[in-house]
């Protein structure tokens, strides 16, 4: 098996599926070049309907060059309303044109103001906020830019329809941007939080250089590990690392010398993004284990015995299978080719645990590689019961998605189209046909 790039490796992708060199090339030479659009499942009521039973306005946003929580901090900041107000279904990166649903409570679609860079097209109003669980998918169309070896995707998606038992099919990895491309911390902040070391958290985010960083902000970080003066340390950080400074404003004003002044300081973030935290700790713990069932040789598209497998939402839209978390089973020696037929339709999935109080771990070898995993990082479920928005009670998600890419030439080099299912990464799609630096993916 071909390992992954140690930039990789570092967030517990371990490796790639195909052995067929990449066709090499970058991505995001300019925002057209990465296009997503949200498929969301949310209803709304006409834009004239009683605000006082639908008293929030829905809108789609198409936005160049923002990433979904900065344009919401500029939205909320324009209608001089509380962050808070302001939601949608699934975050999206900042280098890219992006399409997709935010509601706002309280306003009315006179109230949206205009942002650069933004189309805000009022579809209706609702009864209640947008959230995670009304996104069903994404769709890409995406430019590789300058490819070395154009020719060899074809051999990659022969390689991955092996992998699949027929569809071209990828281990779902969760993607380097879940822990930050060119610094990669936000599972080490989830990890101290974790482990209640609020001290640890703040300084793996404020400390923590990268060598990938600018010489000027990693000066920055050295400064506030060495000599832990807060007020001094603002002067040292660029404004355009806006989370940072309002982290060392808090323990300015603080004293930082507690673990509540370093708790208090993880409350410069909003709630989404405290939890982002703890989700990147689940998520590094998710990666290893896929990337140890892929070393011991175990199908991801179907189960084996002891493997936990999870039932398909028949509210989903057909073009994005969507595991139903509700619905698990776990498979006995006697149900493997049962549930092995179910999963060849698309109506089940192998799932692995994003770890948390409510997680029961598989059986089998499948149980083996989560405890070992879990023993490898020194957590427990149990360690989960967290304070307010880091607490987490856990899930489980597929091992695998089938994006059904099509690949064209284009003047750039090649083009591809490919849907994915919530929560899964373009990236990581992409790393097997391109095995590249992830810095020449973000």
């Amino acid at each position: 098996m071909r390992e992954a790039h140690p930039v990789e490796q570092a967030v517990g992708i371990e490796y790639y599926v195909s052995e067929t060199d990449g066709v090499g090339g970058r991505l995001r030479d300019e925002p057209e070049d990465f296009e997503v659009r949200e498929v969301e499942r949310f209803e709304t009521q006409p834009l004239d309907a009683d605000t006082g039973d639908y008293p929030h306005l829905v809108f789609r946003a198409t936005l160049r060059n923002w990433d979904t929580n900065s344009f919401a901090r500029e939205l909320s900041n324009r209608l001089g309303i509380s962050r808070e107000r302001v939601s949608w279904a699934g975050t999206k990166d900042r280098r890219a044109v992006t399409t997709q649903l935010f509601s706002v409570d309280g306003i009315g679609p006179e109230d949206l103001p205009d942002v650069r860079d933004a189309d805000l097209e009022p579809v209706g109003r609702a009864g209640r906020d947008i959230f995670f669980g009304d996104l069903a998918g994404n769709e890409f169309h995406i430019v590789v830019a300058d490819p070395d070896h154009p020719e060899n995707a074809d051999e990659i998606v022969a390689e991955l329809q092996a992998f699949g038992g027929g569809d071209v099919a990828i281990p779902n990895f969760f993607g380097q941007q879940r822990f930050g491309s060119r610094r990669p911390v936000t599972h080490k902040v989830g990890f101290a939080i974790v482990r209640g070391d609020w001290e640890g958290a703040v300084m793996a985010y404020i400390g923590n250089p990268s060598e990938h960083e600018p010489e000027e902000t990693q000066a920055a970080r050295h400064y506030v590990e060495d000599t832990r003066d807060w007020a001094g340390a603002i002067d040292e950080f660029p404004q355009h690392l806006r989370y940072e400074r309002a982290v060392l404003n808090v323990l300015a004003e603080n004293g930082g010398d507690t673990d509540e002044d370093f708790r208090e300081a993880l409350n410069a973030f909003s709630s989404n993004l405290r939890r982002f935290f703890v989700d990147a700790a689940q998520s590094y713990i998710f990666n290893r284990i896929l990337s140890e069932r892929l070393a011991r040789g175990l199908p991801f598209h179907e189960p084996v015995a002891g493997d936990v497998v999870c039932f398909a939402d028949t509210d989903a839209p057909g073009d994005f299978p969507v595991p139903d978390t509700d619905r698990l089973q776990r498979v006995g020696e006697d149900r493997v080719d049962v549930v092995t037929r179910h999963c060849r339709r698309d109506r089940a999935f192998v799932t692995a645990p994003l770890v948390g109080t409510e997680t029961e771990l598989a059986d089998g070898e499948p149980g083996e590689i989560e405890r070992q995993v879990l023993n490898d990082v020194g957590v427990e479920s149990s360690d989960f019961d967290l304070p307010g928005d880091y607490h987490s009670e856990g899930t489980r998600r597929a091992v695998l998605v089938r994006p059904h890419p099509e690949w064209e030439q284009v003047e750039k080099g090649l083009a591809v189209e490919f849907g994915l299912p919530k929560g899964s990464y373009a990236t990581v799609v992409l790393r097997e046909f391109m095995k590249v630096s992830p810095l020449e993916m973000s």
